[in-house]
């Protein structure tokens, strides 16, 4: 609980959806167990959400790579997501799943990627090629400090900063 921004009430809760995600034989062992990335994504909280591939990649910490989630990394993922975390922690983590490349920058091809997954994949909700580079042109207008081309961390930081909405939007509930 001091390593959350959880109650103890919000990781039971967490802990039971966790363990009813494995099979029968394994949920005595959850929390030494890995739930496959398939698995979370049929969560209700997960499964509408565009980023749901980023958001199993951001937190897991599989060394197979295949984006398994350990109950810490679900608990970590619960955390970030929750109402109590900060707008900082909440920020550096959106940055995270919005860096596709994981180059530490967002950079032209990562806000295609951005826009493209909040617009959907469907031919008529996809932006064409000029409403598309209009688009990544006025975000990295107002993104954009140092003018380099791309969106760093604190360059996010401080344009979330300025959305009153995105910690609020930023969330899952359990």
């Amino acid at each position: 609980q001091e390593l959350t921004f959880l109650s103890k009430r919000e990781i039971l809760l967490a802990y039971k959806k966790f363990s009813e995600l494995l099979p029968k034989e394994d949920r005595e062992n959850a929390r030494t167990r890995r739930v496959p990335k398939s698995h979370i994504l049929t969560l209700p909280e997960l499964r509408a959400n565009p980023f749901q591939h980023r958001i199993c990649h951001v937190f897991s910490t599989s060394e197979a790579g295949d984006d398994s989630m350990s109950f810490e990394d679900f608990l970590d993922m619960l955390s970030v997501f929750s109402d109590s975390a900060t707008s900082d922690i909440k920020s550096h983590y959106a940055f995270r799943i919005f860096d596709f490349d994981n180059d530490g920058t967002l950079d032209r091809k990562d806000l295609e990627q951005l826009v493209n997954c909040l617009t959907g994949q469907g031919e008529e909700s996809r932006l064409n090629s000029m409403e598309m580079e209009q688009l990544i042109q006025n975000i990295l207008e107002e993104s954009d400090i140092d003018k380099d081309g791309t969106i760093n961390l604190s360059e996010f930081q401080h344009v979330v900063s300025r959305s009153p909405d995105f910690a609020s939007s930023f969330k899952i509930v359990l």
